[in-house]
């Protein structure tokens, strides 16, 4: 498959671009631009130091990495974060804490992932009622 053209700006220079840490990865690392405390039981922003330009149809989802998620309690606030394909600003991640420490974001540290999906057209069709199905309106836990 053709990988899709991502244009970005670092605006920080010294940071590496986003990559994947392993051949079969799906998201991309993001690098954390500045220091932060992320305060315990709290949340911040952390800066990442670059901007991206997305082609039409593409979108990025800003999601937590599984390792600061086991071992420190940090995820991102509104996971997944959606950039749509006409921001040009710096893409920051709101991070959450919900350990009982303090958690400190140094620069260069990888503090989330980034994912490319494409976006499905899609065009509403109102109607007076909906198939029924076995499911029906069962919802959180209706299975056990």
């Amino acid at each position: 498959m053709k990988p899709v053209k991502v244009r970005i700006l670092r605006l920080k220079k010294s940071l590496p671009l986003p990559y994947q840490a392993t051949s079969g990865a799906a998201g991309f690392d993001l690098f954390s631009a500045r220091a932060a405390i992320i305060k315990a039981h709290s949340f911040g922003v952390v800066e990442t130091g670059i901007a991206i330009e997305l082609p039409a149809g593409i979108e990025a989802q800003i999601r937590p990495r599984s390792g600061l998620a086991f071992h420190s309690g940090i995820g991102v606030l509104n996971s997944p974060g959606t950039i749509d394909p006409d921001y040009r600003g710096e893409i920051k991640v709101i991070l959450f804490n919900i350990s009982d420490n303090d958690f400190i974001v140094q620069p260069g540290d990888r503090v989330a992932q980034i994912v490319f999906s494409r976006i499905i057209p899609v065009e509403f069709e109102e109607a007076e009622s909906l198939s029924q199905t076995k499911r029906g309106k069962g919802g959180f836990g209706h299975t056990g």
